[in-house]
């Protein structure tokens, strides 16, 4: 079986995805800023309790012009496409510092397209594969809170929804996760609604059931999708004044 390709496998919702692709009898390709130890004992840990092969890459989303010889260096190039790369930033600093603003955007957008560009017109010449890209319900409508890192997710949504149907016709998947809140290490400071958070697994899950089913965009958990739906509603008048 091909490998299965994890960027920014550091992430708490790429570990615990990676394990259920694990478990389903997956070999991976796990690729972060750093192959340290907190990756090297993951792959170990994956290897000694599922038995699959397990290969780790460095990856600096940031070096567009590295993208090219990454994909080129694989052994073998992977059946999917699973990225989890995000990088949430400060809001406040983004509003004084374009350099906090850029490095949102690169990591969150411009970055990800870089690379995936590549797979996709590997993808498009083997007529088949997927791809799978974590985007955010921060994307579907902007808030002073975060609407830097929102906008990029925004922009990382609508060019998936391009490419899904640039590559209708190559038996190619594409699939956007858009996660509401998350109890992650990226969102440990901030004060989440009990009632509307989950846990990596769970998120790993749906990302399983709707890559399996080809599905074309799932938000996670679903009710996010009838919520998001009334916030597009409101008129700017009226959003404006809200504190979110």
């Amino acid at each position: 079986m091909k490998p299965i390709l994890f960027l920014g496998a550091k992430s708490d919702i790429a570990k615990t995805t990676a394990e259920l692709y694990a478990k389903k009898g997956y070999n991976l390709y796990l690729a972060g800023r750093q192959v340290n130890t907190e990756l090297i004992d993951f792959s170990r840990k994956l290897t000694e309790k599922y038995g699959c092969n397990v290969e780790l890459f460095e990856l600096d989303i940031l070096a567009f012009e590295t993208h090219q010889n990454f994909f080129e260096s694989l052994p073998h190039k992977p059946e999917g496409v699973l990225c989890f790369i995000g990088y949430l930033g400060d809001q406040k600093e983004s509003e004084l510092d374009f350099k906090e603003s850029r490095k949102i955007i690169d990591t969150n957008f411009t970055g990800i397209i870089s690379l995936l560009n590549i797979f996709a017109n590997y993808f498009e010449d083997k007529k088949g594969g997927f791809i799978v890209a974590v985007s955010s319900i921060a994307g579907d409508r902007g808030r002073k809170s975060n609407y830097t890192y929102g906008s990029a997710k925004a922009a990382l949504s609508t060019y998936l929804s391009g490419l899904r149907n640039r590559l209708s016709e190559s038996n190619v998947a594409i699939l956007t996760i858009k996660p509401g809140y998350v109890k992650t290490k990226m969102t440990d400071n901030m004060n989440l609604p009990s009632l509307l958070t989950v846990s990596p697994k769970y998120v790993s899950k749906r990302i399983y059931d709707l890559q399996q089913r080809k599905t074309e965009e799932g938000y996670v958990p679903g009710y996010w999708y009838l919520i998001m739906a009334f916030i597009k509603t409101i008129p700017e008048t009226i959003f404006k004044r809200l504190r979110l």
